[in-house]
């Protein structure tokens, strides 16, 4: 019987591209990406930009801006650049002026007034905004060689279920690519304790 030792080589080849997810294989190092799924909500010659899916913080988006009474919406880490920024995706389409569309019915940014206005008349209902502090950046062919290296595999997004992630989508996402990269779920997140 031949045993295969190569489970965190990436097979699928998939290329990146926005609306797209990277999901980091489990042991890419690091506070950020160790663990992350990651949308892409831009990927061009000139780089690549994407939100972290899967970090929640502590804080609530009400402790950092004023928002509409009773809308506490969960808030997350983006990624490592501008961290001092808050960013976010929807579903609100051109509802939301200056709207950058990723695919589907997933847009990221907009008029930040707006959305504020569209959340305090009610028009904004849960799972149609996700919050991020920082986003996830790559230069040009930057993430093309961190995907050669193993580092990422790409794979299709649903816009319910990146709405919708929480800290365990790493975990589903996983699941969801199915094959020998549901294994990488039960590989310690330190091989070193065991």
């Amino acid at each position: 019987m031949k045993i295969d030792f190569d489970f965190f080589k990436i097979h699928r080849k998939l290329v990146p591209r926005k609306g797209r997810i990277i999901i980091s294989e489990p042991l890419l190092s690091g506070n950020f990406f160790g663990r992350s799924t990651v949308l892409l909500v831009e990927h061009s010659a000139n780089g690549s930009v994407g939100f972290i899916l899967n970090k929640p913080l502590e804080a609530k988006i009400n402790e950092l801006f004023i928002m509409p009474t009773g809308y506490i919406p969960q808030l997350f880490v983006g990624g490592p650049v501008g961290g001092d920024s808050l960013f976010y995706i929807h579903t609100l389409g051109e509802q939301i002026k200056g709207s950058s569309h990723v695919n589907d019915e997933l847009y990221w940014g907009g008029d930040f007034e707006a959305l504020k206005l569209a959340i305090a008349s009610g028009n904004v209902g849960p799972g149609q905004v996700k919050f991020f502090v920082g986003y996830s950046g790559w230069s040009p062919g930057q993430l093309e060689n961190e995907i050669k290296e193993n580092s990422w595999l790409v794979a299709e997004a649903e816009t319910r279920l990146v709405m919708n992630s929480d800290r365990n989508f790493w975990n589903e996402s996983v699941r969801n690519a199915g094959g020998h990269y549901e294994t990488w779920q039960n590989f310690p997140e330190d091989p070193n304790s065991n």
